[in-house]
């Protein structure tokens, strides 16, 4: 029995894109430089990794299955952050834009990672940008690295 698993290792020549809502932006960018500095750690080159801006979460799937028709990505980062107000809207942002990414990624057959955070509260958001329960960025770009490469060991 062959047994295949990834590791933190980018393939060469591969090519990466965070693909990042503007809502929320202290979350968010907090989210993008955690991806960014998980990336570098583990040897993607800076000019190896794209960012895309979106308006926000609800933005993020088709960004990302744009991103993904241009043929040159290995992987994606969705980042966001989605707080629960008093209103079914963060219901409705949050759970499709899972359902999206997760369909580009079945879809298209490239790694999407969601690293949307979908919170009670804004204390919790900071609580995974970095705080707390570390970054939601960085541990979406080491996943996106590792199945990168688990997926050209498959093929």
């Amino acid at each position: 029995m062959t047994d295949y698993a990834g590791d933190v290792r980018s393939p060469d020549g591969a090519r990466y894109a965070i693909v990042a809502s503007r809502w929320n932006p202290r979350i968010v960018d907090a989210l993008v430089d955690g991806a960014r500095r998980a990336f570098a750690g583990n040897g993607v080159a800076a000019d190896a990794v794209d960012l895309i801006r979106v308006p926000g979460a609800w933005e993020l799937p088709m960004a990302a299955a744009h991103a993904v028709d241009r043929g040159q990505y290995a992987g994606i980062v969705a980042l966001g952050c989605v707080v629960r107000g008093d209103t079914r809207h963060y219901e409705h942002v949050a759970d499709e834009c899972a359902r999206g990414l997760m369909r580009v990624a079945l879809d298209t057959g490239v790694p999407v990672a969601n690293g949307v955070l979908a919170v009670e509260r804004h204390e919790d958001a900071v609580a995974r940008a970095g705080g707390a329960h570390g970054n939601k960025g960085e541990e979406c770009a080491l996943a996106i690295v590792e199945m990168a490469n688990l997926i050209g060991k498959l093929a």
